[in-house]
């Protein structure tokens, strides 16, 4: 066996054993000195193309994945208890779109105070973290996304996280309060049309 096809059986060992998606430079780390490492995920990724695991980019690194037309062959259709409230929806989206945000940012944004455990439970789900303080009086903590929420979502960056138009395409922004959130103000603006209607 070559010494490259020796490399390549080590990074598909590598990622299979992973429980989450590993970078370049952690795969780098298990190969010898001057292995193109880049080289070597696109090779497999061409492999795997065409079967039912494709490796995949995820939250900044690499990872195999079922192919995605074969979901709908795999759903297993069963009751599960509802994980998180529409809160703790609303706050999640808040937070991927706005971070680094903080508290009464979040709570500005949605028009509501936010309840005790909502931030928790994303917390516990891993899916948001604090990222620094804002500076300021008292220094407020400043909340973000993690790698974890990217890989759930089957994201690779937040540039992946779908836009205004693909949000209004599917109906999304029809329960959004009247009047336009100026993100870099922070402000909401007058609804330019106040004979509008929010859909129920």
């Amino acid at each position: 066996m070559s010494e490259r096809a020796q490399r390549l059986r080590l990074v598909e060992a590598l990622l299979f054993a992973s429980a989450e998606p590993l970078d370049e430079a952690a795969l780098t780390r298990h190969l010898e000195e001057g292995s193109d490492v880049r080289e070597l995920l696109a090779e497999l990724a061409e492999t795997y193309a065409g079967r039912g695991v494709n490796l995949v980019r995820l939250a900044g690194g690499w990872a195999f994945r079922t192919a995605p037309d074969l979901a709908a062959s795999l759903r297993i259709e069963r009751r599960v208890t509802r994980k998180l409230s529409r809160a703790a929806v609303e706050t999640l989206a808040v937070i991927a779109y706005h971070q680094p945000v903080t508290r009464a940012e979040i709570e500005e944004i949605r028009g509501v105070a936010l309840g005790k455990g909502t931030i928790d439970t994303l917390m516990q789900a891993g899916w948001v973290r604090p990222k620094g303080r804002r500076a300021g009086p008292g220094r407020p903590l400043l909340w973000a996304t993690t790698p974890d929420f990217l890989a759930h979502f089957g994201l690779d960056t937040l540039v992946e996280l779908p836009g205004v138009d693909e949000l209004r395409a599917a109906g999304l922004l029809d329960l959004a309060p009247i009047g336009e959130f100026d993100p870099e103000t922070r402000e909401r603006t007058a609804d330019p049309d106040p004979t509008r209607r929010v859909k129920p």
